[in-house]
């Protein structure tokens, strides 16, 4: 993002990320309907590594530093850049795609979206890269609370297919959220000395690999000829739009912006899931768990706002 732009447009490309992002949580959970977690996985970041691939190919000719042609990127880049692929393509995708067997894809766009930015906050103030405040302090309190409260929602709802059940997928979301505040902590250093789409080329292309070595077994058991129209479309979607251009931008603006001020946007995904899975999937939560996100948004509102750093 070139600097003269200010910050408004790399909020105003993170707001399609995350408009892109909160479509995929029901795009990806009518995939999972009709196949095993794995091969949908494989098959929404198999599809975002070719695109980027081919938008790498045809961007590579262009001038980049001051004019300079760079063609080439210093091992360690996109080894680090790889290394990120591991936890926010593989892992975080290894487990939404499993949660998504198990529990709506409601409870996947409240849980992820507003604890990876808590998680994200939490960890820079236990390592004093921001200062805390009674308010922050407060905040994670409050989101901590409000996941806990999510839980026991979740177990003691029968909607989504069981109570264990949509608490076990509910657990995997959880991690999920673990997987991608590491991703985004680790953007800064990832992208140092290399440019997003790199990056994000390489970090999608070694997420996918991996979720292709699991995603083997399961490939004889899909019925590929018997699947509806619609489901390749949602793929189709989810590979270039949710994976390929979301991750750029979402890259991109952290190069921008930071992680913290990106993490910040994430706020938006719930919203958008929220319209996204009453209206096309029908899915709903009870009044226990419906408390338990108005807990967590709190929470995290509390916790991110007037955030400092003392670096």
């Amino acid at each position: 993002m070139a600097s003269k732009q200010g910050l408004s447009g790399p909020y105003a490309l993170l707001g399609v990320t995350m408009v892109l992002w909160g479509s995929a949580f029901s795009s990806s959970k009518s995939v999972v309907d009709h196949m095993p977690h794995t091969v949908a996985a494989l098959m929404r970041f198999g599809g975002g590594a070719l695109a980027l691939l081919l938008a790498l190919q045809v961007s590579g000719g262009r001038r980049v530093s001051g004019g300079r042609r760079r063609t080439e990127v210093a091992a360690r880049h996109g080894w680090r850049a790889a290394l990120a692929g591991v936890l926010g393509v593989f892992a975080y995708n290894a487990f939404f795609f499993w949660g998504l067997s198990l529990a709506p894809s409601l409870d996947a766009g409240i849980l992820i979206p507003v604890m990876s930015p808590v998680l994200t906050s939490a960890f820079l103030l236990a390592v004093r890269r921001e200062r805390a405040s009674a308010a922050r302090i407060a905040g994670l309190g409050t989101g901590l609370a409000g996941a806990v409260v999510f839980f026991l929602g979740a177990g003691g709802t029968s909607s989504g297919g069981g109570d264990s059940t949509r608490l076990a997928g509910d657990a995997l979301f959880l991690l999920s959220a673990v997987c991608w505040a590491a991703y985004t902590l680790a953007g800064p250093r990832v992208l140092a000395g290399i440019e997003p789409l790199r990056a994000t080329t390489y970090a999608t292309c070694a997420g996918a690999v991996l979720l292709g070595v699991i995603a083997v077994p399961d490939l004889p058991d899909v019925r590929w000829g018997d699947l509806p129209t619609g489901v390749w479309l949602n793929a189709a979607y989810l590979a270039v739009c949710a994976a390929a251009v979301a991750n750029l931008l979402y890259y991109r603006g952290i190069a921008a912006v930071g992680p913290a001020s990106a993490s910040l946007m994430m706020f938006l995904v719930p919203v958008v899931n929220t319209v996204c899975a009453t209206l096309f999937m029908g899915e709903s939560f009870d009044g226990v768990q419906g408390t338990g996100a108005l807990l967590l948004m709190a929470g995290a509102v509390l916790s991110l706002h007037t955030r400092r750093s003392t670096t």
